[in-house]
């Protein structure tokens, strides 16, 4: 089959950005559109080139695990090695389903197909079409979160447990809040509240954040504790990151990443 080079760079391409978004979302990664992306354009540069090698049997498979090493590294945000490991092992696994599936279903179909870099290739596209309706879904799902986040705030018990003290206030999901520190999600918290839990005057550590009146840095603590209550429902995350805010509005803001995890 007659494959043309800027094909091979769009369907490769969009097939590596599927994969990375699917690894993203499964593990809950920070890595931005724009990391994705560029990974995926080495991706495809990678698919492209792999050919020239003449690489067979075990180099082959060595070279292509390390380029799907690679690219995950490019692509995600890692504070630490077991998210990097995680993500990884997520990438990898959805490479293997789909390309087997994929396979599967070519050979049942009588489709003509080639490999090239761990992607298959075939006269019937298959990345591309995959790629938009995922980035449809992807803006739908934003623009609605947006909209729900505006009009419907369901306000949730928040206990939040640091060193020997706790407290519990009224708190609600933001998904207009991306803020993260060192690949780690980091919610709101009014100091009002905070001077109850940690002496703020001794935070050493500042997260840069974007608000209505400009750039600034708000001071970081990290609660060992929290429990979020939904009715009967209670959620406990552990090393939840605040950044301490002079806000009077009396509630504290959750990071959304908090709520999909």
């Amino acid at each position: 089959m007659e494959v043309y080079v800027e094909y091979a760079l769009a369907e490769n391409f969009c097939m590596d950005f599927c994969l990375l978004y699917a690894a993203k979302k499964i593990t809950k990664n920070a890595a931005g559109y724009g990391r994705l992306c560029i990974a995926s354009a080495l991706g495809a540069a990678f698919a492209v080139l792999f050919p020239l090698f003449n690489l067979n049997g075990a180099a082959a498979i060595a070279v292509k695990l390390l380029s799907g090493g690679v690219l995950c590294l490019a692509a995600g945000r890692f504070p630490r090695l077991s998210r990097y490991i995680k993500f990884t092992a997520a990438f990898f696994v959805f490479t293997f389903v789909l390309g087997g599936g994929l396979i599967a279903v070519f050979s049942l179909a009588g489709i003509a197909y080639s490999e090239g870099g761990g992607v298959i290739l075939s006269s019937v596209p298959v990345g591309i079409p995959l790629f938009c309706a995922i980035m449809l879904v992807a803006a739908a799902k934003k623009f609605f979160s947006k909209f729900l986040s505006k009009n419907i705030r369901t306000q949730v018990d928040c206990r939040i447990y640091a060193g020997q003290s706790q407290i519990t206030v009224k708190a609600f999901f933001d998904s207009g809040n991306k803020v993260f520190f060192r690949g780690s999600p980091v919610s709101v918290l009014p100091e009002e509240f905070a001077s109850r839990l940690t002496d703020v005057s001794r935070i050493k550590t500042f997260v840069s954040v974007h608000t209505v009146s400009g750039k600034g840095k708000l001071p970081l603590f990290t609660a060992e504790k929290v429990e979020i209550h939904q009715g009967e429902k209670v959620t406990t995350h552990r090393g939840v990151l605040f950044c301490v805010t002079q806000s009077g509005s009396g509630v504290a803001v959750l990071h959304p990443y908090l709520a999909e995890a």
